[in-house]
């Protein structure tokens, strides 16, 4: 099949490379307006009669610092001591290498289980994949995930740039962009994502409540003022992410180390600078998070222009002869644009504070052949909220949360299925997509 792909995108992966919910109709935006249909998790992934032979898995790092230390705005933000993290700015937690080391082990009793693999499985010719961006949370999540999966095959692995580097397969950014692109791109980011935006009020002022925002030095120098839902301002260019700025941009900074302090810190008041939270009102604070995430990754022409070579990597991934298990790690912007791209119905996920891409969470596509037909079943694997706070040993009797998605467009069968080219389809409709964009807007500009 012929790709059309733009000279940046061309030089970037040259670089790079050596549960069920809503239906809706698949041409039509998402609907954040509609609410989720009610959701409830499954503890496996098995179907009787069927013989798994394959899984490929886009996994989330685990649990991290915040993205900035406390020298940064972060630090500023509230006269509250922020949790002692056991890491860098950015990087994995000591507590993120424990749950996601009890994450492989998992896998590999559900795997054995399915007698897709041996105990002490020693993979050979290529039969598995471990792969990560090149950050360092990234790298160690996969390093410990190998670890409790494969603790006696001394796997490496794989990873393509520098160390602490974005490799382009992962980075969530645009691989084109014109002036006309980001003005339509923008439009159709409000035309899905307004009401979500505006609805964020009552979540701000909570938020301000929790941190005692006017009582902090930012509030007080000027450098921060109350959080509105009418101060957003997008940017859509070439070669970078997409960004806003404004008060979504700084809230959901305050929002993400709110969570991650949260499930590090065993004390949930002092998690929460003194307040006693419900946990509905955690997961209005990372509702926030959630909102930031789809407003910037999965609006249909951004999902497309910047999950394009990671929906290329898991398609290779999938129709890669002898492979029995890859495992692909990299962000939440990648879990979400995928399945933005490949037309994910709307879902909440249960048991989460995180409704759509928790920490830690498993994006997995499991191929099941029955007959000699071949089916697939995709699911979002995470540990619960009590899960990631209490860290008690994951089995196949005390499994993580498992959530089975669906496609807008496509059916399940009777077992709750998906043919394997009508998977295979929805991977090159998004490819076949992306080309279109590249054609309507790049080659009209040039």
């Amino acid at each position: 099949m012929k790709r059309i792909i733009s000279m940046a995108l061309l030089l970037a992966l040259t670089a790079g490379t050596s549960a069920t919910s809503l239906n809706s109709p698949a041409a039509e935006l998402p609907q954040s307006e509609s609410a989720p249909a009610a959701a409830t998790a499954s503890y496996n992934i098995s179907y009787d009669g069927y013989t798994l032979e394959q899984v490929v898995v886009l996994s989330r790092h685990n649990i991290r610092s915040p993205l900035s230390g406390g020298d940064s705005l972060l630090g500023k933000i509230t006269p509250h001591e922020w949790f002692e993290w056991s890491s860098a700015p950015s990087e994995l937690s000591l507590r993120g290498g424990v749950l996601e080391t009890e994450m492989g082990q998992y896998f590999r009793k559900w795997l054995e289980s399915e007698e897709l693999i041996p105990e002490n499985y020693h993979p050979e010719n290529g039969a598995v994949r471990i792969y990560a961006n090149s950050k360092q949370r990234t790298i160690a999540t996969a390093q410990y995930f190998t670890s409790g999966m494969f603790p006696t095959a001394g796997l490496e692995v794989e990873h393509h740039v520098e160390f602490d580097k974005m490799d382009p397969v992962f980075n969530p950014q645009l691989t084109f962009s014109t002036d006309e692109y980001e003005q339509d791109a923008i439009a159709q980011i409000y035309e899905c994502y307004e009401k979500d935006m505006t609805d964020l009020a009552d979540n701000y002022e909570l938020l301000s409540d929790v941190i005692d925002l006017e009582d902090s030095a930012a509030w007080q120098n000027g450098e921060v003022t109350a959080f509105t839902p009418n101060d957003a301002v997008f940017s859509i260019k070439e070669g970078a992410e997409p960004s806003v700025s404004g008060s979504l941009k700084t809230a959901c900074s305050v929002s993400d180390a709110l969570v991650l302090q949260y499930y590090e810190e065993k004390d949930p008041m002092k998690a929460g600078f003194g307040n006693e939270l419900s946990l509905e009102e955690w997961k209005k604070i990372s509702e926030i998070k959630d909102v930031y995430g789809d407003v910037l990754f999965t609006a249909p022409m951004v999902a497309d222009n910047v999950a394009y070579p990671l929906i290329n990597e898991l398609y290779s991934e999938m129709e890669t002869d002898g492979r029995v298990f890859s495992f692909l790690c990299g962000h939440d912007s990648n879990v979400g644009s995928v399945l933005a791209a490949l037309g994910v119905s709307d879902y909440a996920l249960p048991d989460a504070v995180e409704k759509k891409t928790p920490i830690g969470c498993k994006l997995v596509f499991s191929r099941w052949s029955k007959n000699g037909e071949d089916f697939w079943s995709v699911d979002l694997v995470y540990q619960s909220p009590e899960q990631l706070r209490e860290m008690p040993l994951l089995n196949i009797n005390n499994s993580p949360s498992i959530y089975h998605l669906s496609f807008d467009g496509i059916s399940q069968n009777a077992d709750g299925l998906l043919f394997d080219e009508d998977l295979k389809k929805l991977f090159i409709d998004s490819m076949d997509s992306y080309e279109s964009l590249y054609q309507e807007y790049v080659e009209k500009a040039a």
